[in-house]
């Protein structure tokens, strides 16, 4: 049986919860839901979407780094987003980030998120 690998990467702080910043199988690494705490812990839950969005994406790629994946091994992305008009600036952002990666992805409009973040993304990646 293949074993489950838990992956954590130190430039995103612990998980409060239960869970793994990600886990691995076989080839696949499936990366749970990040918000936008900074790698000292302090949140930007209070600062403007855009630089939200770019700390959750730091995060995500940091976590992915550390299972040995880039953007370009991204297969799928979902993203929760508070509010639909920050629609366009989380594509701009995401665009920026994955360059000419473009994996399947979704994004869904939510009414809250916790600790009062306005988006969280989550992915899956297969290793190289």
């Amino acid at each position: 049986m293949d074993p489950i690998t838990r992956i954590t990467s130190p430039q995103v702080p612990t998980p409060a919860g239960h869970y793994s910043h990600a886990t691995a199988w076989r080839d696949l690494v499936f990366v749970s839901g990040q918000l936008g705490p900074r790698t000292d812990g302090t949140h930007t839950s209070g600062e403007p979407f855009e630089a939200q969005a770019r700390q959750v994406l730091a995060n995500l790629l940091a976590i992915l780094a550390e299972a040995g994946c880039g953007p370009d091994r991204v297969v799928r992305a979902t993203a929760y987003i508070v509010g639909v008009e920050n629609w366009p600036v989380f594509n701009r952002v995401y665009a920026e980030v994955f360059g000419d990666a473009k994996p399947a992805r979704t994004v869904v409009p939510v009414a809250a998120l916790n600790h009062g973040y306005l988006v969280e993304v989550e992915a899956i990646a297969a290793k190289a």
